[in-house]
């Protein structure tokens, strides 16, 4: 106990120093927690961006594929499933609920979507959080559109506001829009952190409208054009659509029905686990992490190096306090002891600072980085990972300390005493 004793009262004599090397170690297990939080958050708020949904099923193709197209917006399918198709999948005894969605359109680089009103209580993100308006409600009328936070945000729009869909999916449509049959905004949806806040969502029933007379992928012209009045008195129902979100009335069933759709005869589709899909895209765009780890973790370095460097600086001015205590007794390894519990108070003031910092930003950010970014942060006690990491730089310090007490235990008595000049 006299060892810790001697160790406290000499970094409160050091103690600008003290608390400028805790500083120093703090901000690293800051940077380094704060980076490995950010990671799991990164990871949950990917694979958690749909929520609920069992199975998706699309034209034959690769699962990210599928996953990229049906989930992100981001590509295009290689072909379109029929409507026949989904409902035989719908009349299987394990399916709860189907929602089809229909892509290929655009308005000013954000991507169209085509469904039913049930998509807005089915889908779900993060931890099966419901879709929620900020203003409006679903479309009810046949040119209505409910959209994304960020399109409303971006381009201005309120409720009530007139869209056009333009044909295709890049920014400028070079004529092939579909202005005469114009949208009325319904509704907005709330921040989600997904790609529902960049999507124009309309019905199934609007997609085929708009594309009423376009069967020759051209738009048309003179009195081949069909008015938006016409358009209401035919029959709309659609033939096919792009994908498929499915849930389940129990996931016992989920391989049976997937091994179902992946040998379905009639036409070539597949049934992807999105969690599983989720894992294979993470592998290939996720070694990123990696790197922030590595940059941490030198940063945790440089900061042992630091104190390393601060105890070292000290020995000098400390010659003749070790010189005192081995003169009245104190063994050598006592003189390392008290150098060494030096830095595992270091240590464990700096970690226990760091923690203290970043529960403290998260507290007030955390709300502010899930609107902001979509990243959802846990704020919660540190995990397994996380406390592992603690241990290795408490551990770390004291490893550090004993460079300068090796250099302690071998300053003698008279080496203490003498006067330098």
């Amino acid at each position: 106990m006299i060892i810790f004793r001697l160790a406290r009262q000499s970094l409160l004599n050091r103690r600008l120093t003290a608390i400028l090397t805790i500083l120093s170690i703090a901000l690293s297990v800051v940077l380094l927690l704060g980076v490995e939080k950010v990671r799991v958050g990164a990871r949950t708020s990917f694979i958690n961006t749909i929520s609920g949904t069992d199975l998706i099923v699309g034209a034959r193709a690769g699962d990210v594929q599928l996953l990229l197209y049906s989930v992100f917006r981001i590509g295009n399918a290689t072909n379109n499933i029929s409507v026949e198709t989904l409902e035989d999948i719908k009349r299987q005894k394990e399916v709860k609920w189907l929602v089809p969605i229909s892509l290929g359109d655009s308005h000013r680089g954000f991507r169209v979507m085509g469904t039913t009103k049930d998509y807005f209580t089915r889908y779900k993100y993060r931890r099966n959080v419901p879709l929620g308006f900020t203003g409006g409600v679903a479309f009810d009328d046949l040119f209505d559109a409910v959209i994304g936070s960020e399109v409303a945000k971006q381009l201005g729009y309120k409720v009530g506001a007139s869209i056009s869909v333009a044909h295709g999916t890049g920014n400028v449509s070079f004529g092939a829009s579909h202005d005469d049959k114009p949208f009325q905004v319904s509704g907005i949806l709330e921040p989600t952190g997904t790609p529902v806040d960049r999507t124009v969502h309309i019905s199934l029933e609007a997609i085929e409208a708009i594309h009423v007379g376009w069967q020759s992928g051209s738009a048309p012209r003179g009195e081949n054009i069909i008015s938006a009045d016409q358009v209401r008195k035919m029959d709309l129902a659609p033939k096919i659509v792009t994908a498929a979100y499915i849930g389940l009335k129990s996931k016992i069933g989920i391989f049976s029905l997937q091994r179902y759709i992946n040998n379905y005869r009639e036409e070539p589709v597949t049934a992807i686990l999105p969690g599983v899909a989720f894992a294979q895209l993470w592998a290939i765009i996720g070694n990123a992490e990696m790197a922030l780890i590595v940059i941490s973790t030198m940063v945790v370095f440089t900061a042992f190096l630091g104190m390393i460097i601060s105890i070292l600086g000290t020995l000098n001015e400390r010659r003749r306090e070790m010189a005192i205590l081995r003169a009245i007794g104190a063994r050598p390894l006592q003189i390392f002891a008290l150098f060494v519990a030096e830095a595992a108070a270091l240590a464990i003031g700096g970690v226990v600072v760091g923690v203290s910092i970043l529960y403290g930003l998260l507290e007030l950010t955390w709300q502010w980085i899930e609107k902001a970014t979509g990243l959802y942060i846990q704020f919660e006690a540190p995990g397994q990972q996380e406390i592992t990491y603690l241990v290795i730089i408490i551990l770390g310090g004291i490893l550090a300390g004993i460079i300068p007490a090796l250099r302690a235990y071998r300053m003698s008595v008279s080496d203490g005493l003498t006067v330098r000049s």
